[in-house]
């Protein structure tokens, strides 16, 4: 992507657009809504339980059925008063309305109880709108006579835009006078007149203890639940309509609003910072954002960033009791990414030029442009008989059969990028050496052996190849040209072709160096027996570490001795080197067997066996502890002379596995003909056999016969727990991968292992 894409003066000017916006949006009002929504969200990730200092009484269905019709006569709630500062509670506070006259009696009963209490009494005063269609506000206050022994509280409440109640305010003033709000006396807590705070509706009402005011008066209630607790009286009787809106829980009482905030203020006030510390946190995250280079990053970012505002905003709210405001930070990453993503439409509106036209692939053009880096080789794929697929197919879906042929490629060898450099060419570079450049050309023409379904048709493919040195596209397409001409699979141009040359001797020369030096490395990766527990085998595994090209893939360097006649020195160099090392274990009394791995080739060669005896005569490892790895396609080579051979190393006291079971022809029955003593189940067998029903019944079936024949199991590839289980379950003797470890030098498998002797066996 173009280098503007990532000018940090465009990225600052963005933000700061993105800023603006976002700010006049958050003053305007317009986010309230979504920032409500938001909030409401967040409280419901951590549902919090009520203080239990504060005790409900409900006004409830039950209490109306039995005491008659509404209003009370106020010797209800005189008895009410006696039973609650009978049981020691230490406030009793009404969300009722006082505001007129009852019975005579019934006020001066209300009026005496309320005198004689120990407990504080808090009645409730609170302004409304004289009509419906006046602005001038009628104050409530409760009558004269039940004012002389309370405190009075205000419980009005001021709904939002959208009906609902989100605050509280910390008082009011009502006939002059200031009076706290009834959560703020109940909590203790004082505050400016009009001053208000959020409710924390993460307080789950159904947590606040209650019980009903009928079973109150009749004195059949627990007294310890009211005793030295602060108790609210309310409505919650639907029909008493004392009901209003709020986040999360719907329509709920108006007590039962007035008990949550008293608890939010029990907690502590929530602290409010609104929105800038998080539209400050927006434009970090912003930075982040606008330097992405493409719409999916762009998205994958802009949501990361939001995900960031929402966790920082929830850890604040439940850690912190505070209250962040996030919509405008979110405003400002979402105009940031819009922006962003119009620009990187601009850039590419300038790139199509770089595209090509029937597939979006990048052409010759972005080749040239793009691919700057030192590759080792350009590689060209040429389409034979494009002509006639081009006639059959027409136009309109020649560019679908150029991405199901490139789709096909990449599915077996995937590369970076590939590149439609001609109607009849892709193209690519490749970073690795030539047996796996040559290996990836084989693995793609045998893919293209299937052929292509195309809109219905099935369409054969034949691809030549062309192989470049460095970075040259046009030498590349020129060797894929001559390779169809020539009917060969690739060609590669001159120079490619010296340095395939050149680096092919090169490395075989340096491999002769290696061995002779012992600048080869064995390391030994160990094997669990189940049955204890314990390290009590290894596998010995070869490393080169090159001086100049770095550390050398097995895969890359053994066939490479295979093909060229090097793989017995190299395993007589792992045979003295792994003998060497046990014989010094066994100074130690570390007792382990290990394994070594017999090349195919080497089963049966005569001078190769004689060679490995003359070894195992000279060094006399302990009988039983070395175990020769074959595989079961070396066994089936030349079953005779394998049987033979194994049977000359069995004599030395050298146990013998078949490495890799299951992925050859094999049956058991046969390879009981041959001297073994352990089996090796391969990984692709192994690492699934726990989920994977046939691969579990093939493990389990193998281990099954095995053992009926005598022979121990190993188990390859483990990597997780789960497939430890299943094999510890079905009986397998040994276990081999990362999970119980890597391959590791000798020093430090000696202090593994001398780290599991302090642990019991089946610890």
């Amino acid at each position: 992507m173009h280098k503007a894409i990532l000018s940090a003066a465009r990225s600052w000017a963005i933000i700061i657009v993105a800023l603006i916006v976002a700010v006049a949006f958050a003053q305007t009002g317009w986010l309230r809504m979504a920032e409500n929504e938001q909030r409401a969200a967040i409280v419901q990730i951590v549902p919090k339980n009520a203080s239990g200092d504060l005790h409900l009484i409900e006004v409830d269905a039950k209490s109306l059925a039995q005491s008659g019709n509404w209003p009370w006569p106020r010797d209800h709630y005189a008895r009410l008063i006696s039973q609650l500062d009978e049981a020691g509670a230490r406030s009793i506070v009404f969300d009722i309305d006082f505001s007129s006259q009852g019975s005579g009696e019934g006020d001066t009963a209300f009026a005496n109880a309320i005198a004689k209490a120990e407990a504080s009494v808090v009645l409730p005063t609170f302004a409304q709108g004289a009509s419906e269609t006046a602005d001038e506000m009628v104050e409530a206050l409760p009558i004269p006579k039940l004012r002389q022994h309370t405190s009075l509280a205000s419980v009005s409440v001021r709904p939002d835009a959208d009906a609902r109640v989100r605050r509280m305010v910390f008082g009011t003033i009502t006939e002059a006078t200031p009076r706290p709000s009834l959560s703020a006396q109940i909590a203790g807590v004082s505050g400016a007149v009009g001053q208000d705070f959020s409710i924390d509706f993460s307080i789950n009402p159904k947590t606040i203890p209650r019980d009903s005011f009928i079973d109150i008066e009749n004195g059949n209630f627990d007294k310890s639940r009211v005793s030295g607790r602060d108790v609210i009286v309310g409505a919650t009787a639907i029909e008493l309509g004392d009901r209003y809106g709020v986040p999360t829980y719907g329509v709920i009482p108006g007590v039962t609003i007035q008990a949550l905030a008293a608890e939010t203020l029990i907690a502590g006030a929530m602290t409010e910072f609104g929105y800038v510390p998080l539209v400050i946190l927006a434009i970090l995250l912003s930075i982040y954002v606008v330097r992405a280079d493409s719409y999916m990053l762009v998205a994958a970012r802009t949501a990361m960033a939001v995900v960031v505002l929402f966790v920082v905003e929830a850890l604040a709210y439940h850690g912190a009791r505070t209250i962040l405001e996030v919509m405008p930070a979110v405003f400002v990453l979402i105009a940031a990414a819009l922006m962003q993503t119009a620009w990187i439409v601009r850039v590419m509106l300038k790139e199509e030029a770089m595209v090509d036209g029937a597939t979006g692939m990048p052409n010759a053009l972005a080749f040239e442009t793009t691919v700057h880096e030192s590759a080792n080789f350009t590689i060209t794929a040429f389409i034979k008989d494009f002509d006639s697929i081009r006639a059959v197919l027409g136009q309109e879906l020649l560019g679908k059969f150029i991405d199901r042929l490139v789709d096909r490629m990449q599915s077996v060898h995937p590369v970076p990028r590939a590149y439609r450099t001609d109607t009849r060419m892709i193209a690519w570079v490749h970073q690795g050496d030539y047996q796996h450049l040559i290996d990836a050309c084989e693995i793609i023409a045998f893919a293209m052996e299937k052929p292509l379904d195309v809109g219905g048709r099935r369409v054969d493919v034949y691809l030549t190849f062309g192989i470049a040195s460095g970075v040259d596209l046009d030498a590349a397409s020129r060797a894929a040209s001559h390779a169809a001409n020539e009917g060969k699979l690739w060609h590669a141009h001159e120079d490619a072709e010296a340095a395939i040359i050149e680096q092919r001797v090169s490395l075989m020369g340096e491999l002769d160096e290696a061995i002779d030096a012992e600048q080869l490395r064995v390391v030994y990766q160990p094997k669990l027996r189940l049955e204890t527990n314990r390290i009590e085998s290894v596998e010995a595994l070869l490393r080169w570490e090159h001086p100049t090209r770095g550390f050398m893939r097995p895969d890359l360097f053994i066939p490479l001795a295979e093909e060229t006649n090097r793989i017995d020195r190299m395993t007589l160099f792992v045979l003295r080197r792994t003998i060497t090392d046990m014989l010094e274990w066994c100074k130690g009394d570390v007792v382990v067997s290990a394994a070594v791995n017999i090349s195919a080739n080497l089963i049966t060669s005569d001078r190769f066996v004689e060679a490995a005896e003359r070894v195992l005569k000279e060094m006399r490892v302990p009988r039983d502890r070395l175990i020769f790895e074959v595989t079961e396609s070396a066994a089936m080579l030349d079953p005779e002379a394998a049987a033979r051979n194994l049977e000359r190393f069995r004599a030395l006291g050298v146990l013998i596995s078949i490495d890799d079971y299951g992925t050859g022809q094999s049956t058991l029955s046969y390879l009981q003909r041959l001297p073994l003593k352990e089996l090796k189940i391969d990984r692709a067998f192994v690492q699934n056999a726990h989920t994977n029903r046939s691969d579990g019944l093939m493990v389990r079936s193998t281990i099954d016969l095995a053992h009926s024949l005598g022979l121990r199991v190993v188990c390859e590839g483990i990597e997780e727990q789960a497939c430890l289980d299943f094999l510890r379950e079905n009986g397998c003797d040994y276990a081999q991968g990362y999970l119980i470890a890597k391959p590791m030098p000798p020093a430090e498998l000696i202090e593994l292992l001398e780290k599991a002797d302090k642990v019991p066996a089946n610890g």
